[in-house]
């Protein structure tokens, strides 16, 4: 309700009514009054000024802009001398901040997040690149040993020394802080993390190598130092570049029942298998072609062509003796090329399943070129026995 004017709300000092908001009055009364506005009224900018900010209602963060109310029935606006607009009684309209809609944005953003939640970053591969290295290397030196017929004795008697080197270093940097450090900044890039928590690699790895020097045959021994060397290192390098996108490993070997380590790929394992395949064929088929040569010519038992001529049909009969006599008169070695590929085939399977084990805290340098060369030696004294042959070292 609007109340009568009266002396009370009258002063008469001249003032400015567009500036202070004052009702122009079209009646002939030259004093200036002060309107009593209601609530519904819009505000003086001055008080709009000193106002606090309403405060946001909304959980979410919204970019504002200026709009001006639409007009009401009772006001009548009209331009003032500023570009601004005005209320019928003379008072300029507050301009109210709006909020303008960011759905699209929020949304956008909101699932770009959800998006990088869901993606998992895989960590950064450590190679293990001077490690390797120096792991492969001694596959090499072992080779030139067995080339220039070195003796094993004194390489056993070189490694004995090392190993009385290097475990009492071993032994002291855990007793002392500063030759721990002196030691892990010498040799530490050599080093896996877990290694410097507990017994030095290298020194399994040497104890390995004198055990299977002084138990096997000398050909059997540099077979399985370098699958030590060389299956070992592909198997963890093709496990840590293609293992994430393979599936891993049961846990128990198929028949045997062996147990595998969980920690272990199917690329890994298929790299070792076919490193171990390699190593085997390549060295008794080109590196060293004499030894072992009468067991891996395999040859068909005398009485089997004949016993096989008699069950089979008439027809088939001549083709397998026809076969059988073309292969005699070309010369081809196909005994000792099955021969090779049994072999490649036993000893790829060795290889892959003596990396993949889990034997506890049983380090794999130790438990690799054990296991792998005693399989490899059962496997020659089973085709002495069936075939007869004796062996050439």
């Amino acid at each position: 309700m609007t109340l009568p004017a009266n002396d009370a709300f009258t002063l008469g000092l001249p003032h400015d009514p567009a500036r202070l908001g004052l009702r122009s009055s079209s009646s002939s009364s030259s004093s200036s009054k002060i309107p009593f506005v209601s609530s519904q009224k819009a505000r003086s900018p001055s008080f709009a000024r000193r106002s606090p900010a309403r405060p946001a209602h909304s959980a979410n963060r919204q970019m504002s802009v200026e709009r001006t109310d639409p007009p009401r029935s009772s006001q009548v606006h009209s331009p003032t001398s500023n570009g601004s607009a005005s209320s019928a009684n003379g008072s300029a309209v507050r301009h109210r901040k709006t909020p303008r809609s960011t759905s699209q944005t929020s949304s956008s953003s909101s699932s770009q997040a959800a998006a990088d939640i869901g993606k998992t970053v895989p960590p950064p591969v450590d190679w293990e690149i001077p490690r390797k290295t120096l792991h492969s290397s001694i596959g090499f030196l072992t080779l030139y040993l067995y080339a220039s017929n070195g003796d094993p004795r004194k390489v056993v008697y070189a490694l004995s020394l090392a190993l009385a080197f290097i475990v009492p270093c071993d032994i002291l940097r855990f007793r002392s802080a500063r030759f721990e450090w002196l030691f892990e900044r010498c040799v530490g890039f050599l080093m896996r993390e877990s290694e410097k928590k507990t017994t030095n690699g290298v020194i399994w790895y040497i104890i390995g190598v004198i055990f299977v020097l002084s138990v096997y045959p000398l050909d059997i021994a540099t077979v399985s130092i370098l699958i030590l060397s060389w299956a070992d290192t592909a198997a963890s390098t093709i496990g840590r570049l293609l293992g994430p996108y393979t599936a891993p490993l049961p846990r128990r070997l198929p028949l045997l029942r062996l147990p595998l380590a969980p920690r272990k790929s199917l690329a890994g394992f298929v790299a070792g298998s076919l490193t171990g395949a390699a190593i085997a064929v390549g060295f008794w088929g080109a590196f060293a072609p004499s030894a072992r040569a009468a067991q891996l010519d395999f040859r068909l038992p005398a009485g089997l062509l004949s016993a096989a001529e008699e069950s089979l049909p008439t027809a088939l009969a001549e083709l397998v003796q026809q076969s059988v006599e073309w292969v005699r008169a070309s010369g081809l070695p196909v005994g000792r090329w099955i021969g090779l590929g049994t072999l490649g085939t036993v000893c790829g399977l060795i290889s892959g399943t003596a990396e993949a084990l889990d034997l506890g805290s049983l380090d794999d340098n130790l438990t690799l070129p054990i296991i792998s060369g005693g399989c490899i030696w059962g496997f020659f004294k089973a085709l002495e026995y069936f075939t007869g042959t004796s062996v050439s070292v």
